[in-house]
This record gives C-alpha cells, structure tokens and sequence, in this order.
C-alpha cells in the first residue's frame, strides 16, 4: 500500500536549501510517508543531488520551468494515482518550498491533529525564520533557526489584502491558541486529497493559469466556499527561508517599501493573480459590503503600479484578458458552494 502521506518538493535551482530540507524529512518521528520531488529543469544539480544522496525519493523532471502551481499539480495527480480505490479522507498531501526545515516532530504533531479533524482541508504549523550565514570560508555554511514568526497561517482583510499573520514578531506563544485560520501559506501546508478532489477544476488542484503567488490563498478560499476548514497547528514547527516579507500588522507607507524590495516579475503575478482571484472567489453581496475599503485599495495598486512599476502595467491588462477563463472557474466553485455570505464574510476584518 502507498503511504498515506506524500511530502511534494517543487525545485528550481535550490541546491542552497534542498540538503536542509531532506536531511529535516529524514530525522522525521512520523514515518508514514513517500517523498516526490518534481524539478522544474534545475541547471544547478537537484536531479543529480537527489538520485545520489536520496535514491528513495522519486523524482519528476521537468524540461522547463512551468511554474509552482503547474508542478504542484503535477506532483498531486502522480500521488492521486497511486491511491486509487483507496479512503481519500485519509490520504495526505503536504507541498513545501524547497527553502524549508523541518522539526523532527513537525509531522508526528501535524499528523496527530488531522486525524482529529475530519471536516478539516487545509493545516499548516507554526512557521519561524530561518536564515543562511555566510562566513568567507564556505565550510562554515551555516543555518540559523530563530524565534521570530514566518507565518502562522494567512489573515484576510476588509480591503481584500492577505497577510502572514504575525510575520516579524517574536514568538511569544502569541498565536498558541488560535487554531482556525483563512489560509496557510503554500510554503508548507498539508492538503486533505478528497477535500483537493472535492475543490478541483479539470486536473487543476492549484489554479494552474497563476503560475506562482496567490495561488495559496486561492485554493483556501475555494475549499472555504466549499464548507472545508483550515486549521493552524501551533505544536507543528518548521523554519522558513524567506527573501522579502511583510510584517502582518503595517501601515501604507511600510507596505510601499515592501513592495519596493520586490522583484519585478513577482508584483507582475501577484497583481494578476489577485485580480483574477477575486473574479473567482469574492460574493457579490460581500464585495458591495467591502466596496469602499476594496476599491480604495485596488485605485491604490493601480496608481503606484503606473508610476512606480510602468512595465507591470499589463498585468492588469492581462487579468482582465483571463476573465473568460476565470469565469468558468468560478461557475464550477460556486455550484457546490456550501458556506454563506456571512459564513466568509466572518474572515474578512
């Protein structure tokens, strides 16, 4: 029988971060698992690294990079298959980010509290921030692991804006004792697959057209609409690498420097995806409620985009051009919708 639980990588060139991570699933309490990593055409050695240093982990190699949400999907319908004929409300998907590490009890504490919760999709841990130093001699390479908060899960706001709930604090067990949550960011979530099955479009798990960025939020506000839970499991703890993030609670002028320190090419699928995503997702009745907070900010994303980001003015553009698309999607979620207008409403404050 194939294990209950797949821990599916996405790489791209991450042979700076990917040892930490194996190495963390190796030391693993909880050993109910297959690892599956697909690699989107590395030009740094990933595929060679893997069948070396790791021959149980099976490994799908890509010719291109085709993106997050593209080989995600990839890596749950290669698992799907394998559990066919089998209880899917008890077959499990965890997707990480290459720039991950584990605890060793991250999966025993996660696992444990699944099994709790039946009515439950989408459960993360605690995320803390990892950092590489780099000393001048390389066999000095070394992680370090801090206290300061990465995510603990994603909070949605009135202006339709998602945030890493408090991202840049210090852990102060703060965030120990709530346990629902909007979202959990995709850098490391464990996905229920019959509630993914339940959610799906076509062979989309994912929504394949992101690409990358906001497809986590996405997936979690779909399975919402479809009555699943999400679940933040603080017991649960893991280290992120993370090159430019947010603190949760900021002001305007903080979030234009954090976009600033953005790359380019991430604001241009951050802003078509978060249109797109609303297209999808947002209750009408609801948009009108939040209308004022929405399009305050929407105005605001579109003007600093065409002062400050010109060539990231055809993401909009580019949104509005998947409309169709984005259209179908939605009529497919909505059609098994369960949650009401106020049942979401709740998770925008």
């Amino acid at each position: 029988m194939y294990p209950k639980l797949s821990l599916n990588i996405v790489a791209w060139n991450s042979m700076d971060f990917l040892p930490d991570l194996l190495r963390s699933i190796d030391e693993q309490t909880y050993k109910d698992f297959s690892v599956l990593v697909i690699d989107n055409a590395s030009s740094d050695g990933v595929e060679a690294y893997v069948r070396t240093h790791h021959p149980h982990v099976t490994i799908l190699r890509n010719t291109r990079n085709i993106g997050f949400s593209p080989a995600h999907n990839q890596g749950i319908r290669f698992v799907r298959e394998r559990w066919q004929g089998e209880d899917l409300s008890d077959r499990y998907v965890l997707v990480t980010n290459p720039d991950v590490i584990m605890s060793p009890t991250y999966l025993e504490r996660l696992m444990a509290d699944v099994s709790e919760h039946k009515d439950v999709a989408a459960f993360g841990g605690k995320l803390l921030r990892a950092y590489h130093e780099h000393p001048e001699d390389e066999s000095l390479h070394e992680t370090m692991k801090s206290d300061r908060i990465d995510s603990t899960g994603v909070t949605a706001r009135r202006a339709r804006t998602f945030h890493e709930r408090g991202a840049g604090e210090l852990d102060r067990a703060q965030y120990d004792n709530d346990r629902d949550v909007f979202a959990i960011s995709g850098a490391l979530a464990l996905y229920r697959m019959s509630a993914l099955d339940d959610v799906r479009y076509q062979d989309e798990f994912f929504d394949h057209d992101f690409f990358a960025y906001k497809e986590d939020v996405d997936l979690c506000w779909r399975l919402r609409l479809l009555g699943w839970g999400v679940r933040y499991v603080p017991e649960a703890v893991a280290y992120h690498h993370r090159n430019m993030y947010g603190a949760d609670k900021t002001g305007l002028i903080a979030l234009i420097r954090n976009r600033r320190r953005k790359s380019l090419r991430r604001s241009y699928f951050s802003n078509r995806n978060h249109w797109n995503m609303l297209l999808k997702n947002e209750l009408v009745w609801n948009a009108l409620l939040a209308a004022p907070w929405m399009v305050t900010m929407e105005l605001a994303r579109f003007v600093y985009v065409l002062f400050f980001e010109t060539k990231n003015i055809k993401s909009f553009f580019e949104a509005i051009a998947r409309t169709p698309r984005m259209w179908r999607k939605r009529r497919e979620t909505m059609k098994k919708r369960k949650a009401s207008a106020a049942d979401m409403r709740r998770w925008f404050v």
